[in-house]
Formats: C-alpha cells, sequence, structure tokens
C-alpha cells in the first residue's frame, strides 16, 4: 500500500511540483521580502527555517486527505477489501507514503535554506531530537488528513484541508515573535499545536535551551494522533459498510 502510494504521487507531477517548491517559495519571499522589516534578534533566516519545515510538513501531510478521498470515491478501496486488504493497511499506506513525500520536502527546504545561508549548530543528538519532533508531527497531521478524506465526500471538499493546515503556522512563532502580535492573538499563538514544535525545532537546531517546548509537542502530536487513528477506523467502517 506504501509503494502504491508513493506511485501515484510520483505520477502526479503538478501536486509533488508544488508541495516541493512552495515552501521553498515562501521561505525566500519571506527571508528577501519582508525578513528585513523583522526584527528577531538574530538572522532571519535562522530565525524562519523552522517555521517553514513545520509549514511544509503540514502541507504535505495535508495532501493526505486528498488522496484518501480519491481513493474512496473512486471505488478502488472496496476492490483490495475483496482481496482481503485491511482498512487500517489501506490508511496506513498512505500515511507513510506521506511521510515519504515530507522528506523529499525537508530536505529541499533545508537544500535552500543552507544556500541562503542557514547555519544550525545541533549535534548529532540535537538533529535525531529535531528529525524525531518533526516526523511526529507529519505521522499525527497525515492521520488526521486521512480521518478528514474518509469525512468528505469528494476530493475538493477534502482539498480545503489543506489551506487550513498551511494557515496554522501563521498565527503563531514561525514567522514573528508571538510577542509582536496583537495581545488577543497570544493565547491561540502560545498555546496551538504549530508552536511548540517550531520552538523545539528552532531550539535543538540552533543548540539552544528549549525548556519543555519537546514535550509539548509530543503531547500535542500525541493526542492528534490517538484522537485521528480512532476516528479513522470509526469513519472507515461506515464508509465501507
Amino acid at each position: 500500500m506504501t509503494a502504491r502510494c508513493v506511485r501515484l504521487s510520483a505520477r502526479n507531477a503538478d501536486a509533488l511540483i508544488t508541495s516541493l517548491m512552495l515552501p521553498v517559495m515562501l521561505m525566500l519571499v519571506f527571508v528577501y521580502l519582508f525578513g528585513g522589516a523583522i526584527e528577531t534578534g538574530t538572522r532571519y533566516v535562522t530565525y524562519v527555517v523552522p517555521g517553514v519545515l513545520v509549514l511544509c510538513a503540514g502541507y504535505g501531510a495535508a495532501a493526505t486527505a486528498v488522496s484518501v478521498s480519491g481513493d474512496m470515491a473512486e471505488g478502488v478501496v472496496d476492490r483490495f477489501r475483496s482481496l482481503d486488504v485491511g482498512g487500517g493497511s489501506v490508511l496506513a499506506g498512505h500515511v507513510a507514503a506521506s511521510v515519504v513525500r515530507n522528506a523529499a520536502a525537508t530536505a529541499a527546504v533545508f537544500a535552500v535554506a543552507f544556500a541562503i545561508g542557514f547555519r544550525p549548530e545541533a549535534g548529532a543528538a540535537g538533529w535525531l531530537a529535531a528529525v524525531g519532533v518533526l516526523a511526529a508531527y507529519v505521522v499525527a497531521f497525515s492521520w488526521l488528513s486521512a480521518a478528514v478524506g474518509l469525512l468528505a465526500r469528494t476530493p475538493e471538499a477534502a482539498s480545503g484541508f489543506t489551506f487550513l493546515v498551511l494557515f496554522l503556522p501563521y498565527p503563531s512563532s514561525a514567522f514573528v515573535p508571538v510577542e509582536t502580535m496583537p495581545g488577543w492573538l497570544h493565547g491561540f499563538a502560545e498555546h496551538q499545536p504549530a508552536t511548540p514544535v517550531i520552538e523545539a525545532l528552532r531550539g535543538l537546531l540552533l543548540d539552544r535551551p528549549v525548556g519543555s517546548a519537546p514535550w509539548l509537542a509530543l503531547a500535542w502530536c500525541g493526542g492528534i494522533l490517538a484522537v485521528s487513528v480512532a476516528a479513522s477506523a470509526v469513519l472507515f467502517r461506515r464508509r465501507t459498510a
């Protein structure tokens, strides 16, 4: 199932190019168009890369909703089930393919980031921890996207979830410090899933104190994952009954 989903992603050239290039283009826009006007206490490219990584991860994970909804609409899942393929395998294949797509997109973001001056200071342990936090975010939101894909009746409806996830890093510490935002927005910006993930990546990659950010990030991801897997199981049974 994973190999099938990866092949389908590779054949959809337009979506693949968009998932690889959109985060890179957004990073270049923020660094070169807005970075000079934003004060973060450090070089803006150093500040913004963790946020772009989370933006990239969310966008790539959200594409799972469209692919799952497409499978349900085309009836291919009924054929799989006639071949004794379980629903868990079908959905897990989509999630695993999402991880593969995100790994490629993350590599592209890092390549461009290094080219424009991003210089992380993390050691091996810091890199492993950062990869683990980012992977947890991808897996959690991929399963959430799978649940949305089962809930949506058409791929077009499922694609709306992409914009919601793409928007999530903006009211966070991804592109500007939270304290520079209006006061009424602080509560949401400080207590939403993207912020602890971004703060954890920023601290780990730059070898700075991270406090409780990694644990908060993993707690958010674990909670989203548990709810999403349970919801996916229920929704899959209802859609295929």
